[in-house]
């Protein structure tokens, strides 16, 4: 016979969980964009809170004497649920920056735009690489690690067992911000070198002949090279949102460790 009860424990348990998964939602990248529609986050939220209730065993004991402390177990789990799909979100602003020293080289940098996905200030060349690269992480299964790390965390920090170390959380934020330069100047570097040349020429010009202008050359010639650069580069692509995953799990896992 099946057993289909539901006591006033497995409530506050589903909640818990319901409440780390909606702020991975809310967070993570592809389901965070302006243009998803908030009753399918929650449809999403309440679906793979159910999934993780069935297969969540063995379930820890949840203990609090008063209201507030099952409040501060709340808050707990809504940190923790912000902090793994952050390391992801973070990761995508690999994108933001490659995007905005290429127009700044180019010329593009006062071309701004207002991105109805992300709501937000962005460059023509940054809107086209989070668009490429993001749908290269689609297409490489880049969502289904994305929940298996939620599903992952709960085996290694059960509902309310998170315990925030403040020093941890810095060392794994320093290590980022690291890689998220390296990672964003290799990624521009063609555009950056080719300009860097281009500049070096113009500049020999300038001293050759004077006469010419090469303010007026050097613009035009910056917007050409530029994206002759852009268009023979869009192949390298798979290969920069590779370097971005690979970054995802370092940074996820480091999060993850953080507060276990």
């Amino acid at each position: 016979m099946i057993d289909v009860t539901f006591s006033y424990s497995d409530l506050e348990y589903f909640l818990l969980i319901l409440v780390r998964v909606s702020s991975f939602v809310y967070i993570v990248p592809f389901f965070n964009m302006g243009h998803v529609p908030v009753r399918y986050r929650a449809a999403l939220s309440v679906v793979v809170s159910v999934l993780l209730y069935g297969v969540l065993n063995p379930r820890p004991e949840i203990v609090y004497t008063t209201v507030a402390g099952y409040a501060i177990l709340v808050m707990k789990e809504f940190i923790t649920g912000i902090l793994i799909g952050m390391g992801v979100n973070l990761c995508m602003a690999i994108i933001s920056l490659t995007g905005a020293v290429a127009d700044m080289e180019v010329g593009f940098s006062m071309v701004t735009l207002m991105d109805p996905a992300t709501r937000e200030q962005t460059t023509i060349t940054s809107t086209l690489y989070q668009y490429l690269i993001m749908l290269i992480l689609i297409i490489s299964g880049m969502y289904e690690y994305i929940f298996g790390a939620l599903s992952d965390s709960y085996q290694l920090i059960p509902v309310g067992g998170a315990v925030f170390r403040a020093e941890n959380l810095l060392n794994a934020m320093v290590k980022f911000m690291t890689e998220y330069l390296s990672i964003g100047f290799r990624i521009c570097l063609p555009i950056f070198a080719a300009i860097l040349l281009l500049n070096v020429v113009l500049g020999i010009m300038a001293k050759v002949s004077p006469q010419m202008n090469m303010f007026a050359v050097g613009i035009q010639l910056k917007v050409l090279i530029g994206l002759l650069i852009i268009f023979f580069t869009v192949p390298l692509l798979p290969i920069a949102s590779e370097l971005i995953f690979t970054e995802v799990k370092k940074v996820t896992v480091s999060f993850v460790e953080a507060i276990m």
